[in-house]
């Protein structure tokens, strides 16, 4: 019979390639790290890994990947039964953006805290697409994304549409240059305020942008919606931000244009297909529910 904290130390090493970095992330002793890998060599009659340099095996390859499966099977398990004991200790453990989890978390969070006092809430500040990873794997019990697409093994609910809309002065006046074929010099190009080539935000943006009618723009790249208002506001160009986020920003002096034009996506939760959802969770989505009506 194979050891789980055998399979969970070979796994940890394979990925990372080195016993002492395995050995730091397990919170283990180097010794042991290999120990463990010794005692599964013997356990399965074969060589799994060559040290140097370091590789696996094809039966270590062949072991890596029913591994993996059974480790994941056994945390998807275990949350599981979390949910069906209507879990009143532990962790429940959220994945979301930054920008969701501001806007949209902070309230329920706290009403989370008030009703639920021995549950811990671990938030995970990830992109939409790391958040979908999370939940696949179950290390995320919940996940808050844009535009998930319905897929394997995951299950997606719109909580709300999500429209656009540019911050910043001077879009409608380049607007015109442009419809007029007015040159501009390259001082006076527009500069677009976007979030990062990481975030699945960016990429539905990028596919929109034609919609602007700009003929020449240059980008200026930030990792944060909130880093684009404050640009935008500070007079560095037009950020293109969802239009939910500035719906709490007080005191906004930059010019708010909609675009129409632009997709419409959807902002909504991911769970595993069939997970058991537990009375906390359900009941920490309907106040998010509940934030999201009076947000609108």
């Amino acid at each position: 019979m194979l050891d789980i904290n055998w399979l969970n130390t070979f796994v940890t090493l394979a990925q990372l390639e080195h016993f002492g970095k395995t050995a730091s992330a397990l919170h283990m002793t180097q010794p042991n790290v290999s120990l463990h890998i010794k005692q599964l060599e013997q356990s399965t009659r074969v060589k799994l890994i060559e040290r140097n340099p370091f590789r696996l095996t094809q039966a270590g390859e062949r072991l890596l990947k029913s591994a993996q499966q059974t480790l994941q099977e056994l945390q998807i398990c275990q949350a599981d039964l979390n949910a069906i004991n209507d879990l009143c200790q532990g962790t429940v453990s959220i994945a979301a953006s930054d920008i969701i989890s501001r806007l949209l978390l902070i309230k329920p969070f706290q009403s989370f805290k008030r009703e639920f006092p021995g549950i811990d809430l671990s938030l995970f500040n990830t992109t939409s697409t790391q958040a979908a990873e999370l939940v696949k794997s179950a290390k995320a019990d919940l996940g808050f994304v844009i535009a998930q697409k319905e897929s394997q093994p995951l299950h997606f609910t719109e909580l709300r549409q999500v429209r656009w809309c540019a911050l910043g002065d001077g879009l409608a006046r380049w607007q015109k240059k442009a419809m007029d074929n007015a040159a501009l010099p390259d001082d006076e190009l527009p500069t677009l305020i976007l979030l990062g080539h990481d975030t699945r935000t960016r990429d539905l943006i990028d596919l929109a942008l034609p919609s602007l009618k700009l003929p020449k723009y240059r980008i200026m790249e930030v990792g944060s919606v909130d880093a684009q208002i404050d640009w935008a506001e500070a007079g560095f160009g037009i950020a293109i931000v969802p239009a939910f986020s500035l719906h709490p920003k007080l005191n906004l002096t930059s010019t708010i244009t909609p675009l129409p034009d632009f997709p419409t996506t959807s902002l909504g939760y991911i769970v595993r297909q069939n997970q058991v959802l537990s009375r906390a969770i359900k009941q920490l989505l309907l106040w998010v529910g509940e934030e999201i009506t009076n947000s609108q």
